[in-house]
């Protein structure tokens, strides 16, 4: 039976209204002092079940709001499995000592406040295609903490830097970023063609960097090099080895078997489970403990995203998304400009929820126009501090120092690297035909 129209019944107006108003809450989360995922669990459950009783009332056939709904678990669990597993293996490498080896790595070298923020930069934008973007941005702006506490001419370019690099990073990588993620099991891309946009993310990134180094201090930070050396428990190299065979059980599970990716996740999982319990038997039971890991996992945004995602979900169903559609056609602003349109949405918004409806309306575009949106709405979110997990969570690790103001007096340089990106995209994707 085909899914009726619904946005402009009260049922309609109603899911429209709670979800601004929910999102109003996320977005000044705080402001209020309530966690994101209260609002978007609220605006995702609440809203399916007043769909269910529109349907009660008017004696329609309350089945198809059912299937709607499992559809939408569907696409929640394959996402929450797959950064549940990788936040575990967060977990565990931090447990391991492995990112404070990193960090004392870094800031015993003697570089100078400008060769530690080009450093920590190419760090963040090839450890967010493994980790993710916004758990490579909390790890390396506490490494900037750690350097200097209080030079904001070198915190507030750096931090900057890192969540640019993160967010470009993540862009080319189909686990670096939600977006990509998603896109990727939505089977919008096969593995290797998001691997084509890291011309267009490191290009722009590049650009970028290079202008925000020129307010750098090229000076050396005052380090304390007698710090004691941090050293990685026994086994942290196996974790390390055990993380990159998941990630390619998870390409070979989507790519190759046809399985969601969140498959080849767990699978994962299993070992590291199987490893943690070699490691008790030989350490004991206070060396490593998968579950202890995974109590250290921030539920609250995997709730966030399972909220988010069923509230999209709900304007979807009742025709909102659909509507909204249009723009990518031929006659109002087409794919690309849409497309380039979409990160400056997803700066303001966040990424997630757009690139959700975008999917959810699913608009007709070929896999360059795809590439294209995933790329924008990947770097577009560091137009803006709070566009992006990675600004965010840099925000709250730098609280005073990096702000939507400081951030907004640099904005100028990432606009400039954005449409370097998309300038590249373009070359390589409209003109040389190269995907």
């Amino acid at each position: 039976m085909e899914r009726l129209d619904l946005t402009f019944t009260w049922i309609g107006i109603a899911t429209l209204a709670i979800f601004v108003v929910g999102y109003y809450f996320i977005a000044n989360e705080e402001k209020y002092h309530i966690d994101k995922s209260v609002p978007a669990l609220f605006i995702g459950i609440f809203t399916f079940l007043l769909i269910s009783v529109y349907y009660y009332i008017n004696d329609l056939d309350i089945k198809m709001v059912h299937d709607e709904a499992e559809a939408v678990i569907l696409e929640i669990a394959e996402i929450v499995f797959f950064l549940f597993v990788a936040m575990t293996y967060i977990e565990s490498l931090i447990h391991m000592g492995v990112f404070d080896r990193l960090k004392h790595n870094l800031i015993t070298k003697g570089y100078t406040y400008r060769k530690l923020f080009w450093v920590t930069g190419f760090l963040a934008f090839f450890i967010s295609p493994i980790v993710d973007n916004l758990t490579t941005a909390l790890i390396l702006s506490t490494v900037l903490i750690t350097i200097d506490k209080s030079n904001k001419e070198f915190l507030v370019p750096s931090a900057i830097n890192i969540v640019v690099a993160a967010n470009a990073g993540g862009a080319w990588s189909p686990f670096g970023d939600i977006t990509t993620l998603m896109a990727w099991t939505a089977g919008k891309g096969n593995f290797i063609d998001f691997i084509f946009l890291f011309p267009s993310s490191i290009l722009g990134y590049l650009i970028t960097a290079f202008l925000l180094s020129r307010f750098v201090p090229n000076e050396k930070p005052n380090v304390n090099k007698d710090e004691k050396e941090p050293k990685m428990k026994e086994g942290a190299w196996m974790i390390i080895a055990l993380g990159i065979i998941t990630i390619i059980c998870a390409v070979l599970s989507h790519q190759v078997l046809d399985f969601p990716a969140m498959w080849g996740m767990m699978f994962g999982l299993v070992l590291l489970k199987i490893y943690s319990f070699r490691l008790t038997k030989i350490f004991g039971e206070g060396h490593f403990n998968v579950f202890a890991s995974m109590a250290k996992i921030e539920n609250n945004t995997l709730l966030f995203f399972f909220g988010i995602l069923a509230a999209v979900g709900a304007l979807y169903f009742v025709g909102w998304l659909t509507l909204a559609s249009v723009v990518y056609e031929p006659q109002y602003l087409g794919s690309t400009y849409a497309n380039i349109g979409v990160g400056f949405l997803s700066a303001i918004v966040d990424n997630v929820p757009v690139m959700s409806a975008i999917l959810k309306a699913n608009p007709d575009m070929d896999l360059s126009n795809w590439m294209l949106v995933c790329l924008t709405a990947g770097i577009g979110g560091s137009l803006i501090s709070f566009g992006s997990a990675a600004g965010v969570g840099v925000m709250g690790k730098l609280k005073g120092i990096y702000t939507f103001s400081s951030h907004m007096k640099y904005a100028w340089t990432i606009l400039i690297g954005y449409f370097v990106s998309i300038g590249i995209w373009y070359v390589q994707f409209e003109i040389l035909g190269f995907n």
